[in-house]
């Protein structure tokens, strides 16, 4: 397999959370995970010992994985054994997400985000 080797002269990035990864180099495989229970509550309350990811089923699915089902042929021809990048710039990486400068085998990556949105309830909505 013939590698290109990346070349940048700048890399700015502001947030990275929620199991995100920036690479630099090459790697063989990455792996990236998030599950998030995002409770939003009209009522400043907490009851604690609160969000067991079992009680929803969102984080215990099997996930389908597509398969191809067809020959694929690339073709490449690189005039240069370099990609040249002078600057990127990032505002946020999150949520099993990867900036990732180099070659890799393989990628997987999953975010399960379960969001739950808890109003008062006082008649006096329409």
């Amino acid at each position: 397999m013939f590698k290109r080797t990346s070349v940048v002269q700048d890399v700015r990035v502001i947030t990275m959370l929620n199991s995100s990864i920036l690479e630099v180099g090459d790697s063989a495989e990455l792996n990236l995970r998030s599950r998030v229970l995002a409770v939003q509550r009209e009522a400043e309350v907490f009851y604690g010992r609160e969000g067991n990811f079992n009680e929803y089923p969102v984080f215990s699915r099997s996930l389908p994985i597509p398969q191809i089902e067809e020959n694929v042929t690339v073709t490449r021809y690189n005039l240069s054994p370099f990609i040249r990048v002078k600057h990127v710039a990032i505002t946020a990486i999150s949520s099993s997400s990867v900036l990732h400068i180099g070659s890799t085998a393989a990628i997987d990556a999953e975010c399960r985000i379960k969001n739950i949105r808890q109003l008062l309830n006082d008649g006096k909505r329409s």
